[in-house]
């Protein structure tokens, strides 16, 4: 049995524990403050949200002021004092381990949930965001961990700075996790040349993506159709469809967009959101600087001759998607189940 802790903010999370743990072979517990989705392979525990003492939801989000202490004097990430929610779901995990007995335990992300499997005498793995992770809390569960996945290529140099020297020896890079399985061509499903599509790819976890700026954009590029899909435009339950027909996709710089938009095999401008640690930003950067089929924004682009939308979109769609073969190879959650297979086989 291997447990799985998936957090709850945006979508990128459980998209890549779902993938890996179809690729585990294993039976695989979620616990996880989400809702259970029809596509879970396995048993789901939902945990209570871990709210402060009378705060409004939106106190969860990571750009949120944290109450006071929540980080214990910084050591920690989220752990509000006279929470009801975070103390049941410390108290649940803790009982699902003690009945459970698993042989290792996942954690994507949460370093106090990583530290509690721990304390259980658990071997942990925890996941590894991209950006500057050199504050005690994250240093702290990445020394602890058994191991430490990153779902980017290894050859990709960058994304992550912070760690200890033991920790860095843990790190595993397996490329990127989705999803969906990566196509066979870059051709898409796009009929002919005239029919140039774009495809505003939002998070679920939010975006500046508004209706009005895509409005905006559609007007100055005639010629041009545009899908907003995301927490600011529509929402739909399988994007691979309208990736495979997009010429040219819009996103963020989030893990499980990338995943989503290199399996696909499109050409993609980045525009990075705001997220703590410079997580964004700073997989934006590494994409800047090496040979990817994306163009890189510093934020939503205004109207004229070089950076208006007219100039970026043909510029976009004249690179080569295939480009995105090395980010998203289609083999990333087997090489995380394998390594999680060996962490829990040592125990």
């Amino acid at each position: 049995m291997i447990g799985y802790y998936i957090h709850h903010h945006g979508r990128g999370h459980l998209s890549r524990a779902t993938a890996i743990a179809r690729a585990l072979g294993e039976p695989v517990t979620a616990l996880s403050s989400l809702p259970r989705p029809d596509d879970w392979p396995g048993c789901w525990i939902e945990l209570p949200l871990d709210l402060p003492r009378d705060a409004p939801l939106d106190a969860l989000h990571p750009d949120a002021e944290p109450p006071d202490d929540a980080r214990a004097h910084g050591r920690l990430h989220w752990v509000p004092l006279g929470s009801p929610g975070l103390r049941d779901r410390s108290a649940a995990i803790s009982r699902w381990i003690s009945a459970a007995r698993p042989r290792a335990f996942v954690v994507d992300v949460s370093v106090e949930v990583a530290l509690l499997a721990r304390l259980h005498g658990i071997p942990t793995v925890v996941f590894a965001l991209p950006g500057d992770r050199a504050d005690p809390a994250h240093r702290l569960g990445f020394d602890v961990a058994t191991g430490i996945l990153a779902a980017w290529p290894p050859d990709v140099a960058g994304m992550l700075t912070g760690l200890s020297n033991d920790a860095q020896r843990k790190l595993v890079p397996v490329g990127a996790i989705g999803r969906l399985a990566p196509a066979a061509d870059a051709a898409g499903d796009v009929a002919t040349p005239q029919e140039r599509r774009v495809l505003v790819l939002g998070g679920a976890g939010g975006d500046d993506f508004t209706a009005a700026e895509v409005a905006a954009a559609r007007q100055q590029t005639p010629g041009w159709s545009w899908e907003h899909l995301g927490a600011s435009g529509e929402w739909v339950p399988d994007v691979w469809p309208r990736l495979r027909a997009a010429t040219v996709v819009l996103t963020h710089a989030g893990q499980g967009a990338l995943a989503d938009v290199s399996a696909a095999r499109r050409p993609a401008i980045v525009v990075p959101q705001d997220r703590p640690h410079r997580e964004q930003r700073t997989t934006a950067r590494v994409l800047e600087s090496g040979d990817w089929p994306a163009l890189v924004l510093d934020g939503w682009p205004r109207s004229g001759a070089e950076t208006g939308w007219a100039s970026l979109l043909q510029r976009a769609a004249a690179l080569d998607g295939r480009g995105w073969a090395r980010w998203n190879d289609g083999a990333g959650a087997d090489r995380a189940a394998a390594e999680i297979r060996r962490i829990a086989g040592a125990a």
